[in-house]
């Protein structure tokens, strides 16, 4: 029987009621402290002040990162892995705590989407990478090496992981797409496994976690991703064949990487809320 645990409200007081050593795998997608006047977006084609909502507004975000890190890896089990997802606004900060709390660095995933936005400045590059962090409390951890193997087409699995943005399923402005999730928990846990995400969002996690067998424990903070999180993962059906679930998710045999190619282009998908740190005006290109 597959228990799901939902709970509304803040995470750091939250995961102060979960068991030490009770959880498998932890997914964290944490707030990157991104919205404000110091940040833009793009919307309908103009350039606005990135606003996510309130739960991305953060007076003093590291001292936030240590605070909920420690809580999640007092509720992980000695052999299980906290997967934190983030870009390079956030990304070092974890980083440095996960080195400070002396915990076992197993590797960076460097999810490349290949249909990223395109940015309407002309002084930077286009964003088009996620960095996630994976790390234990020792060595001994666990690690589906095989599974990961058959996903990535009998090859070893890099990590580099080349999935493509979809358009979002709900409303929620980082929503995860299903197929980064389901490599994450697939190569993380096992059947009967209990995964955490603290800032469960849409609920992706959730509807990862329960698709394929595991017990499941999200939070969340607003109210109204809270409930759509709850519908998403009220409404799915568990995998009944994990053989042919595997078949579907592996990687393609070919992975096309010229982005300047007229097929590619019809098929750029603009994700809302795309931020960017606030710049002074720069002169137009020559």
């Amino acid at each position: 029987m597959i228990n799901i645990k939902l709970l509304k409200g803040d995470a750091l007081t939250l995961l102060k009621d979960v068991g030490s050593k009770s959880v498998d795998l932890i997914f964290a997608d944490p707030p990157y402290n991104l919205s404000g006047e110091n940040y833009l977006t793009c919307k309908s084609g103009k350039i606005a002040v990135c606003d996510k909502g309130s739960w991305d507004q953060i007076e003093n975000i590291h001292e936030f990162n240590s605070k909920w890190v420690e809580e999640c890896i007092r509720v992980l089990k000695d052999g299980g892995t906290i997967w934190i997802s983030g870009t390079l606004h956030n990304h070092p900060s974890i980083g440095v705590i996960l080195k400070k709390l002396k915990l076992w660095i197993i590797n960076d995933i460097i999810w490349f989407k290949p249909n990223a936005p395109p940015l309407m400045q002309k002084n930077r590059f286009v964003p088009s990478t996620e960095l996630i962090w994976i790390a234990s409390k020792s060595k001994k951890y666990y690690f589906n090496y095989e599974i990961a193997k058959r996903i990535s087409n009998g090859k070893q699995m890099r990590n580099l992981w080349i999935i493509s943005a979809e358009r979002h399923i709900t409303s929620h402005p980082t929503e995860k797409p299903e197929k980064l999730l389901e490599r994450i928990v697939l190569i993380g846990s096992k059947e009967g496994d209990t995964i955490l995400d603290p800032f469960m969002g849409s609920g992706t996690t959730g509807v990862v976690a329960k698709r394929l067998k595991r017990n499941f424990i999200g939070i969340e903070i607003a109210d109204t991703y809270f409930e759509m999180a709850k519908k998403r993962i009220d409404s799915t059906h568990l995998e009944l064949n994990l053989g042919n679930f595997l078949e579907n998710i592996k990687d393609s045999k070919s992975v096309q990487l010229n982005l300047d190619s007229k097929k590619n282009k019809k098929n750029v998908y603009i994700e809302p809320n795309s931020c960017i740190p606030r710049s002074e005006p720069h002169p137009p290109a020559p």
